[in-house]
């Protein structure tokens, strides 16, 4: 078997998924990018962070700053309590948390659970989703929002708060 065939293999092989919700919305992100998943605990804040960038918390010596999902999202008011979870994220050596309303389970999707994201004008910046999962049959059925991860998290205000916990 060649290199070749083998990068197609994989290509073709199920993708896993981390699922977890943010309001009435249920998203997936790439299971290999995710460290561990922590309760949501105090935080550190940062003055003059955007909203969504709840501050920093000490991770095992490791400063990481904590995104807040539901308001980088714009999904109205967020709410802590005993089921909100932070998603300690490693992308490419950062280390990133991201608070969500809670975590679902892992999913395994074939290419063919996975549908283009439709084209449609509004005000949310929908780059970093990769597309729409289709999850079980009949009145089971669900769409999965599809995030890539690493797109959302290496937004610019990322970057300034990455410089200030520094």
């Amino acid at each position: 078997m060649g290199v070749m065939e083998r990068l197609d293999a994989a290509s073709v092989q199920a993708n896993e998924y981390l699922t977890f919700r943010l309001d009435t919305e249920e998203y997936g992100i790439d299971i290999l990018k995710v460290q561990e998943i922590r309760g949501y605990d105090t935080v550190t804040k940062i003055a003059g962070a955007p909203s969504f960038i709840k501050g920093v918390i000490n991770l095992r010596g490791v400063i990481v700053p904590i995104i807040d999902l539901r308001i980088k999202f714009s999904l109205g008011e967020a709410r802590y309590d005993e089921f909100t979870v932070v998603i300690i994220l490693n992308l490419a050596g950062r280390i990133v948390g991201a608070v969500v309303d809670s975590v679902s389970d892992v999913l395994e999707l074939a290419p063919a659970q996975i549908k283009a994201v439709p084209e449609f004008q509004s005000m949310m910046d929908a780059d970093y989703i990769t597309g729409l999962g289709s999850v079980g049959d009949g009145d089971e059925a669900r769409m999965l929002i599809l995030v890539d991860i690493d797109r959302l998290m290496s937004s610019e205000d990322i970057d300034h708060i990455n410089k200030v916990a520094a």
